[in-house]
């Protein structure tokens, strides 16, 4: 009985994140229809080719409204500062505005979400004939802020360890500063790939993050587990929107943010394993992009018909919405086995 209490506060703040998503959404296409934010389809490719089969695949696309990621992560910026409200009044005994479990993963969700937008302002207004802010600026930026990150968590946090399952805990000293940036580097890539389809990074996002809240619900990690939930209410919401044809498009500050955070919230949680496996299908789309672009170079052949991989799929004929859920199925399937395996594997002895 006593998780009760804590349980209910879960599915509430959710709830609540869920309905102020959905409540300042006819104000951002509003806003987003008076400054003409419409998604603008790319002309090329990643290798720096023309993107012709991308373009055929989604020129439909072209104008619908994108940024949506400002409406979800300011949703959830909206309910931490009203459960600090409500703290000062007196109605809560505390906020959800927690140093140690809060702070780090809601600044990681604002500082890259603010990254994003820019690129997406970039890519919708094209700057200068640009389509966005090129790739190695935005990648030494996402890698700035890993690398701080890092920083962070090694030196005033002290986190040096590793939990691997079965195996235990291993201290890696400083070398915990490149691999947390490894992490949140390719888990925000990762996620901002497999955001090429209405409704799949999305539905993908909420059961991964289900499994790391559950994972820190375990750990007595109440509040983090909480801010997880606002996660995944602020992406219900998206998603009731979002299904095919998507109403609107979360866009860069949308996917880099949220995979950024999602990356922070493993490391939180001691769980960067269980992060390959929970993120199988984020994994599989990235390496589909990197198989390409290296057989492109070394062999002038291509492996997929167009890469990431839900969209060499989708030139095969099977549909947005079939590729989606099938991604979906395979992307519960190892959320569930990662879980199962976070949970059972706590602790310094492993499983």
């Amino acid at each position: 009985m006593t998780h009760v209490p804590n349980l209910i506060a879960i599915f509430g703040w959710s709830a609540l994140a869920f309905l102020v998503t959905l409540a300042i959404t006819p104000l951002y296409l509003k806003l987003a229809k008076k400054f003409k934010l419409g998604k603008q389809i790319r002309d090329v490719s990643i290798d720096g080719k023309e993107a012709t089969i991308f373009r055929e695949l989604h020129s439909k696309k072209t104008g619908t409204p994108t940024m949506g990621g400002v409406v979800m992560w300011g949703a959830v910026l909206i309910v931490i500062a009203f459960s600090r409200l409500l703290a000062l009044l007196g109605v809560l005994p505390k906020s959800l505005l927690n140093r140690g479990e809060v702070y780090l993963p809601l600044f990681t969700l604002v500082a890259v979400g603010i990254l994003g937008a820019v690129d997406d302002l970039f890519n919708i207004k094209q700057f200068k004939g640009g389509k966005g802010i090129k790739a190695k600026p935005k990648f030494l930026l996402l890698t700035l802020f890993a690398i701080l990150g890092g920083v962070w968590f090694y030196y005033k946090l002290g986190y040096t360890t590793i939990h691997i399952p079965r195996m235990g805990d291993f201290d890696i000293g400083l070398w915990y500063i490149p691999l947390f940036m490894l992490v949140i580097v390719s888990t925000s890539n990762a996620v901002n790939i497999t955001d090429g389809l209405d409704g799949l990074a999305g539905g993908l996002l909420v059961l991964a993050l289900t499994a790391f809240g559950a994972i820190a619900y375990a750990k007595g990690l109440i509040i983090l587990a909480i801010f997880c939930g606002l996660l995944i209410g602020s992406i219900l919401a998206f998603l009731w929107n979002n299904v095919p044809p998507a109403l609107f498009y979360m866009g860069d500050t949308g996917s880099l943010a949220y995979g950024a955070t999602l990356g922070v919230i493993a490391m939180m949680t001691d769980s960067m394993i269980v992060l390959l496996i929970v993120g199988f299908v984020f994994v599989i789309e990235t390496l589909s992009v990197i198989i390409q672009v290296t057989s492109k170079k070394l062999f002038k052949k291509k492996v997929f018909l167009i890469a990431p991989l839900h969209h060499h799929y989708e030139k095969k004929g099977w549909g947005e919405a079939k590729i989606t859920m099938r991604l979906w199925i395979i992307g519960a399937m190892f959320s569930v086995i990662g879980m199962i395996i976070g949970l059972l594997g706590m602790g310094n002895g492993g499983i």
